[in-house]
């Protein structure tokens, strides 16, 4: 039992040095936001998601309403919800339920991708394993980087506000140059910004809100017009198109 826990810590020490670099720049970004060092400790340590973080500390410096604040977070987090579901087919049948919480809780984009290669069944020692270091490098680099903010110059200190929009950049960008249809929706969404930003009406409108709004406007249409085939389907009708033949 004791290799199972620290297999997964080992499995977890690239993931936790990532997360350190990105929060470290997220605690930087939460000070030049208005939020103290003990309050974005607390947050990263209560919310492991770096995009809904990021999106988070946007609407609190725009000054946005707790229901502009569950609608953003709904939107951004709801893949973990999927994931999580799909993660249950691995885990160790006699997992009790306080334990399959226990792991939800920490349940990532990278913890997932890690966890789900695993070949064996998934106990509950190997998931907490995966999960500790990350939540500590996530944990302690938004303390670091939120400690590093307060120390520089206040001008400094507010022109780390564009590294909010760098990690956006850094996520979107290589995801765009392979797929066309998520280029086409990223355009989408920042014409959705501007209409928010520059026609009248609408630039009345929160920008919490105009967030949320863009969002799910820009994932609705990619959706329509680029929906994902399922493998299944994909597979019939080439054994279809091959019996024409």
């Amino acid at each position: 039992m004791k290799k199972e826990f620290t297999h997964g810590l080992k499995c977890g020490i690239p993931i936790a040095l990532g997360y350190f670099a990105v929060s470290f720049s997220l605690g930087i970004t939460m000070v030049a936001a208005g939020i103290s060092a003990a309050q974005g400790t607390v947050m990263s340590l209560t919310n492991l998601t770096s995009a809904g973080e990021f999106a988070g500390i946007r609407v609190i410096a725009v000054g946005g309403t707790l229901a502009e604040m569950v609608l953003t977070q709904v939107i951004i987090n709801l893949r973990y919800s999927l994931m999580s579901l799909s993660l249950t087919q691995k885990l160790d049948p006699g997992m009790s339920l306080w334990k399959k919480l226990i792991i939800a809780f920490g349940n990532t984009d990278e913890i997932f991708a890690v966890a789900m290669s695993h070949q064996k069944s998934l106990t509950f020692r190997f998931m907490v394993g995966l999960q500790l270091l990350p939540i500590i490098g996530w944990t302690s680099g938004t303390l670091l980087g939120a400690i590093a903010g307060n120390l520089m110059p206040e001008r400094v200190s507010i022109a780390m506000n564009v590294m909010l929009y760098g990690m956006f950049i850094a996520i979107v960008v290589p995801a765009a140059k392979k797929s066309k249809p998520v280029l086409i929706v990223a355009c989408m969404s920042v014409v959705f910004s501007c209409l928010f930003r520059y026609v009248p009406v609408l630039n009345e409108i929160s920008e919490g809100l105009a967030i949320s709004i863009c969002t799910v406007a820009a994932a609705a249409l990619g959706a329509i017009f680029f929906p994902v085939k399922e493998h299944g389907a994909s597979a019939d009708s080439s054994k279809n198109d091959t019996s024409k033949k």
